[in-house]
């Protein structure tokens, strides 16, 4: 049962890492996984959580670049091309 339970968490693990590829925040995450894996979005909120804790500076700096995407799709999409 626990070898069972442990890979488990180790394909939550895989696949929230492909998340984390796709530039996804949390809640796209346990959404993703919900519709596409049939993961309880408590499991997958668990194991974030926990992969956070244990990678704090590569959390933070993720969290600061999607900040940066974002910032620069608003502004970019807030600009208007004016024909020549």
């Amino acid at each position: 049962m626990a070898d069972s339970s442990a890979s488990y968490i180790h394909m939550v693990h895989r696949l929230i890492e492909e998340c984390l590829i796709f530039n996804m925040s949390k809640e796209e995450c346990m959404e993703a996984l919900s519709k596409h894996a049939n993961i309880m979005p408590a499991i997958t909120s668990t194991v974030w959580c926990e992969l956070e804790k244990e990678n704090k500076d590569f959390f933070e700096a993720y969290k600061n670049t999607r900040k940066e995407h974002q910032t620069q799709m608003v502004s970019s999409s807030s600009q208007k091309v004016i024909p020549p």
